[in-house]
């Protein structure tokens, strides 16, 4: 799909959603440093990041698709490291499916404790290493993929967009469930007086 800027285009869309999760992870993460009163935030930023990950996986996906199957120009460019192809991004995908799985059940089950709480800390524990390892050796290339000039962008840049504009719904759409998580969360510490 050259008309889209092929390969290149591919590792923009990638550089384009890596940037808006960086922000984004920033967010969340911050939201850590006192989960008990910032678990609305927390849940909200989470389910925003949904659409977005998803992107990035589908992204990130398809370029790897393309090169197993022979693709001239993804296999011109040649695969990742092996540590990183073989080790980290299984780790990195699997820990956000379960991390992201879990944070959804957490909200949709109404559960602050249990097994599926710890379930997902520790799949936060692996996603932060794996995708800790990934973020260091990719933010490098991150701006010159940025600024590629290719057939597309709009394209690109739209679809980011609207995969944000989804997330947003998503979290507005379950801010009250989240939001729910909060009280509960507040009640349990003595936090609110009602």
């Amino acid at each position: 799909m050259r008309r889209f800027g092929g390969s290149d285009g591919n590792e923009q869309l990638t550089a384009v959603v890596a940037t808006l999760l960086l922000v984004l992870l920033a967010i969340e993460g911050a939201t850590l440093l006192n989960l008990r009163s910032l678990m609305t935030m927390h849940a909200f930023v989470g389910m925003l990041l949904l659409p977005v990950v998803a992107l990035k996986l589908g992204s990130t996906g398809w370029r790897m698709l393309r090169y197993y199957f022979g693709a001239k120009e993804y296999v011109r460019r040649g695969p990742p490291h092996p540590f990183l192809r073989l080790v980290v991004a299984p780790v990195a995908v699997a820990s956000t499916i379960v991390l992201f799985a879990t944070g959804v059940a957490l909200l949709v089950l109404d559960r602050t404790s249990g097994t599926i709480v710890g379930l997902h800390k520790a799949s936060f524990v692996v996603w932060l290493a794996a995708v800790g390892v990934h973020v260091l050796v990719r933010v490098v290339r991150l701006p010159a993929a940025l600024l590629l000039r290719r057939p597309g962008l709009a394209v690109r840049l739209g679809l980011a967009a609207t995969t944000l504009a989804a997330g947003a719904a998503v979290a507005t759409l379950t801010l009250p469930a989240a939001d729910h998580l909060q009280d509960r969360v507040s009640a349990h510490v003595g936090v609110d007086g009602d």
